[in-house]
């Protein structure tokens, strides 16, 4: 016997929170959805969900629960230009795209159960994760190459794949997708 999809929703915004199970109990059935004002009245030392439908911040400020459960983890986001700058392997949600959108891109989610979301193209260099590290921690090139013990054309090089790579071409972009895979934190220097 099938078990039924557990959902975790974990939003501030009530009416938001609704319309999202609405829309999973309507159109995903059978599925078992709970809801959540925030991370602290949730009970993160359960791991009974499938999906965990959550905003970027709790991500962000939350890292260490959701970062081993990114593939199950849906960030609901306002704009395309959000979803690039968020961590491999999570799912994103435009809260402003039509009702169909949302389905069909909730169809696209739940159709991948059990498969790795992560691209081969993403997957970055171990020196590549260098460079981002420095550049996430407000280095220039040239203090890269310094620090690296490599030739600005090779930083360059570096820098120029990440981004092909990733698909992010801003520095805070870089830095919050450093950040959201855990290749340096907030704290660092």
């Amino acid at each position: 016997m099938r078990r039924d999809k557990q959902i975790a929703i974990i939003l501030s915004d009530t009416l938001q929170s609704a319309g999202l199970q609405s829309v999973l109990t309507d159109y995903f059935s059978p599925v078992e959805v709970s809801c959540f004002p925030s991370f602290a009245a949730f009970s993160p030392n359960t791991d009974d969900y499938d999906y965990y439908f959550i905003r970027s911040e709790t991500f962000i400020l939350n890292m260490d629960f959701f970062l081993p459960r990114r593939a199950k983890t849906v960030t609901l986001i306002h704009d395309a230009e959000a979803a690039t700058q968020q961590p491999s392997g999570v799912h994103t949600i435009n809260v402003k795209a039509s009702q169909e959108g949302i389905i069909e891109r909730l169809r696209q989610i739940f159709s991948v159960e059990g498969h790795h979301t992560g691209e081969k193209s993403k997957d970055l260099s171990a020196r590549e994760i260098d460079v981002l590290q420095l550049i996430a921690a407000g280095c220039t090139n040239k203090d890269i190459a310094d620090r690296l013990n490599i030739s600005l054309n090779t930083v360059l090089t570096h820098r120029k794949n990440i981004t092909a790579k990733l698909g992010i071409k801003t520095v805070s972009g870089l830095t919050f997708y450093a950040i959201m895979n855990g290749f340096t934190s907030v704290n660092s220097e």
